[in-house]
């Protein structure tokens, strides 16, 4: 029951008392005037006033919403904020029942939101063997040596994560391991996922042998991940709000899915949109450029999907709704993928699509001002450049490398909508380190910062991570900032001065709260 109907329901009940005073009161002839009864109702008014569960106060709490960008007190009711302000405003929602939650300074920010995340394949890559770091390649084959010793003969070993550019960039072979797994399948793919590597005894059960033919084409059927999603909220067990977005090719079944059962299927899980990829990836030499690779000459990159396969797709998936996101990381593959998401919009009517594109690493020069133009989200991570700067230097050359690569401040000076997220388990989940990474830009070995005329400030990096990150998935009117309205999902970060969190951003989350209610703490006696 809303709060107009509460007020105007007591309204009711306070005339029908009034009809009956005189039928009550005759004989003494006591009425009720209507300065009595506005003294009543101004004595009264708590009775239908909204009051706080929690207060969140004595903080730096930042917004993320340009209305009201600072506070230092908010106020909490079954789950969603109720006010933000000053304490005493804030106080006057208090009752006895209210629990308050003292920050003692420290700074609050909205809960993150990773714009690009894979989170059942990075789960189980916790379970496998990592690769992560590793840089020789005897250090390769001991890890596959220790890891293959705790599974059971027959049995597939997974893992992977590699780096093949932080050991001088050889491929690493089957030869490498084939001694030492001669009883289970092993595939170990890259940090990109678009390679991997396979032990003979894998590549047999696939088939596969020097004699077949490289597929021009082709789709994995892969497990719906949504019913897994479902299972765990229907468990209890969901502690994160996720936004799911499925192959291209199911955008039928989607469509079939949504028209069942809406976009919101809980305040846990809601349908995205659909997901295609226009190329590979830089590391694997598969990212698609208009001039080719400097250490493979006559090398392009890979377009892996018809462009009209792609636009006929992309035409149906976006005619009943869908957000259509699509993975693009060379300048070629940006520019085709701007050039369709052009001639898809002047096709059909001008509503709010939020076409994205992932990763759009490498532009080319004219393509920055087009995402603003175009109102395309730019769903970007900026981790990936920690690996990117040593090896797009080695393959595109430092003059082009330096000329496109990573225009985070760029996007946002031509108005693009710039999404922040991880690519985990490609890269590290900890958006700390993210917004530190996008503000620094100074990769591992390196004194100074790669193009620092392209690193962010505080805010814009918080904006990218909370808010717009939101925007970009059609969550904005539930999270991504701390409004009155909005579900109470915020984080508390370890330090107190605002001064230092711009300047370094070395800080800790201290404690996760989502819906009002703690999820995480850093302190082992408040864990639950």
């Amino acid at each position: 029951m809303n709060a107009f109907w509460i007020t105007f329901s007591a309204s009711i009940i306070v005339l029908i008392s009034i009809a009956s005073l005189p039928l009550l009161n005759n004989n003494n002839n006591n009425y009720l005037t209507i300065a009595d009864l506005l003294n009543w109702r101004s004595s009264s008014s708590c009775l239908s006033e909204e009051v706080a569960d929690l207060l969140v106060t004595n903080g730096t709490i930042y917004t993320s919403d340009e209305a009201l960008p600072f506070a230092d007190s908010m106020a909490i009711r079954n789950g969603r904020i109720l006010r933000v302000g000053n304490y005493s405003s804030i106080k006057k929602l208090e009752r006895t029942w209210t629990q308050e939650l003292n920050l003692d300074g420290k700074i609050v920010v909205p809960g993150f939101v990773d714009s690009h995340v894979h989170f059942i394949p990075g789960g189980l890559q916790m379970a496998r063997v990592s690769l992560r770091g590793v840089n020789t390649k005897d250090l390769f084959v001991d890890k596959i040596r220790k890891a293959v010793a705790n599974v059971k003969q027959g049995s597939w070993l997974l893992g992977g994560s590699w780096n093949n550019d932080i050991w001088g960039g050889d491929l690493p072979m089957a030869s490498w391991i084939d001694s030492i797994t001669p009883h289970n399948p092993v595939w170990l793919s890259r940090m990109d996922g678009h390679m991997g590597l396979a032990n003979t005894v894998a590549l047999t059960l696939a088939g596969i042998s020097r004699n077949n033919e490289n597929p021009n084409d082709g789709a994995i059927v892969r497990n719906n991940e949504g019913d897994v999603y479902k299972w765990a909220d229907l468990s209890g067990n969901m502690m994160t709000r996720v936004c799911l977005f499925f192959p291209m090719e199911t955008w039928s079944r989607l469509v079939d899915l949504m028209s069942k059962s809406g976009r919101v299927l809980s305040q846990w899980i809601y349908l995205g949109g659909v997901k295609a990829f226009a190329d590979g990836s830089l590391g694997s030499n598969s990212a698609l450029f208009r001039e080719p690779y400097v250490d493979d000459p006559n090398n392009y990159g890979l377009q892996v999907v018809d462009l009209d396969d792609l636009y006929n797709m992309t035409l149906s998936s976006d005619k009943y709704g869908l957000q259509v996101s699509i993975h693009a990381i060379g300048d070629r593959a940006n520019g085709l993928i701007l050039d369709m998401y052009t001639s898809l919009a002047s096709e059909k009517q001008i509503r709010d699509r939020r076409f994205r594109i992932e990763h759009a690493q490498h532009l080319a020069p004219g393509t920055v001002a087009r995402f603003g133009e175009q109102s395309v989200i730019a769903s970007v991570q900026p981790d990936h450049l920690l690996d990117d700067a040593d090896s797009a230097t080695k393959k595109l050359g430092s003059e082009r490398a330096e000329r496109g690569s990573y225009l985070f401040k760029s996007l946002l000076t031509n108005n693009a909508q710039l999404a922040f997220g991880s690519d985990w388990p490609v890269a590290d989940i900890n958006p700390l380190k993210s917004i530190r990474t996008s503000m620094k830009r100074i990769p591992p070995g390196w004194e100074k910062a790669w193009i620092p005329s392209e690193c962010l400030c505080l805010k814009d990096a918080l904006k990218a991570y909370t808010i717009s990150a939101a925007h970009a998935c059609f969550l904005d009117k539930y999270v991504g900032s701390l409004s009155p309205g909005k579900y109470a999902d915020f984080v508390v970060l370890s330090t107190n001065s605002w001064e230092d969190f711009a300047t370094e951003v070395s800080t800790d989350v201290e404690a996760t709260y989502i819906g009002g209610s703690k999820a995480y703490s850093i302190r082992s006696e408040d864990k639950k």
